[in-house]
């Protein structure tokens, strides 16, 4: 199971978060990405960098023929797209893709996967974020993290609020 995250809090060439998100999303129903299922659309406060607009998140399943390093390309080809402009980790974005799970892959920090950027997976703060665990557990209740073999809905019920990252509003989102 592939599942890649999505987040904006930036209007940017795509529109506003919301609207970016959701271009995002039929970016990834082209080829050689297809989409399976998508999360409901949900705001939540920043995390990190407190000082910055609530985000629009969602996760996506997908599938592909492409290997992992070569689908960070993709995704960040997709990133550019949208205006996205790597200046401050944790910082205001048009729109933040990552690879949140690649078929059960285990990559570790430090092995250069692509000359973008390292490749981690799973995603290293998985267990951190309600805003991943909550679509994860919508649209994969059954998936398992590669590490844990724990469910998102599992990790959810252990989650530190205080990191932020937390969900403002389910469901439609202007």
């Amino acid at each position: 199971m592939i599942l890649i995250g999505l987040g904006s809090n930036m209007t940017g060439p795509w529109g506003s978060p919301r609207t970016c998100v959701g271009r995002a999303l039929v970016a990834l129903d082209e080829p050689p990405l297809k989409l399976l299922k998508a999360s409901t659309l949900i705001e939540t406060t920043p995390f990190g960098k407190q000082d910055q607009p609530s985000y629009v998140n969602a996760v996506a399943r997908i599938e592909t023929r492409l290997r992992a390093p070569d689908l960070l390309k993709a995704l960040r080809t997709i990133e550019r797209a949208a205006g996205r402009e790597r200046r401050e980790r944790w910082g205001e974005r048009t729109l933040d893709l990552d690879i949140l799970d690649y078929n059960g892959a285990v990559v570790e920090e430090g092995v250069e996967q692509s000359s973008d950027a390292e490749l981690v997976l799973p995603h290293p703060a998985i267990a951190e974020r309600e805003f991943v665990l909550a679509p994860i557990a919508e649209i994969a209740p059954r998936w398992k993290h590669p590490l844990t073999g724990r469910t998102a809905r599992s990790m959810l019920s252990e989650l530190n609020p205080d990191k932020g990252g937390t969900i403002i509003r389910n469901g439609p989102v202007s």
